[in-house]
């Protein structure tokens, strides 16, 4: 069935003519929109590795699952050396002879970031963005990024504790690094808490 439409505008005659098939056709176009933009959302979203196999890759053998509890003086003493608030009462991390690692979340723009870091020997063995949640600054999830906190180590001169190298920003994920710098010296920090206390 056909749809003729006429109107005139300035002695000009316009014909928009209409097929029945044509909803049809805008809807299986909408919905092939909607699932592009799905997907392109799932593999925004980086679920690059979970907690999982994160560990199984850092570790030679099953490590040992620990629980830290955040004192009000650990909490106190972060909050002085890191500029950290910890609103947890716990973090659990897994250990494996002088390795450790560290599962942390912290906030880029508006979403939380997860991720991995492996601590060995006082220095950073490997950190990985384990789930990406914000719409920007993914760029972190590379390996060009990540590669620059493996051998990293805290320094503390006087009151300020930072990373002994400088990480490398990127245009348009300001927030972003600075999430994944602060995990890095908590999990430094953490680290470095739990071994000299046993």
């Amino acid at each position: 069935m056909r749809y003729r439409f006429v109107c005139r505008n300035a002695g000009v005659r316009f014909c928009l003519v209409s097929w029945v098939g044509f909803n049809e056709r805008i809807c299986k176009s909408l919905v092939a929109a909607v699932s592009v933009l799905a997907l392109l959302t799932v593999s925004n979203a980086g679920l690059s590795a979970g907690p999982d196999d994160f560990l199984t890759r850092v570790f030679d053998m099953p490590p040992n699952r620990k629980t830290l509890w955040l004192t009000p003086e650990l909490k106190s003493e972060i909050a002085s050396k890191l500029n950290y608030q910890f609103q947890q009462m716990r973090v659990r991390y897994w250990e494996q002879g002088t390795r450790s690692a560290w599962i942390l979340d912290e906030i880029g723009k508006e979403q939380p970031i997860t991720l991995g870091v492996v601590i060995d020997d006082n220095r950073i063995a490997a950190l990985e963005v384990l789930v990406y949640r914000e719409s920007r600054g993914g760029e972190i999830k590379q390996a060009f990024f990540t590669r620059q906190f493996e051998g990293t180590r805290l320094n503390s001169e006087g009151q300020d504790v930072s990373l002994d190298s400088a990480i490398d920003g990127i245009t348009g994920a300001t927030l972003s690094v600075r999430a994944a710098t602060k995990v890095a010296k908590l999990a430094l920090f953490l680290h470095a808490h739990t071994h000299s206390n046993g």
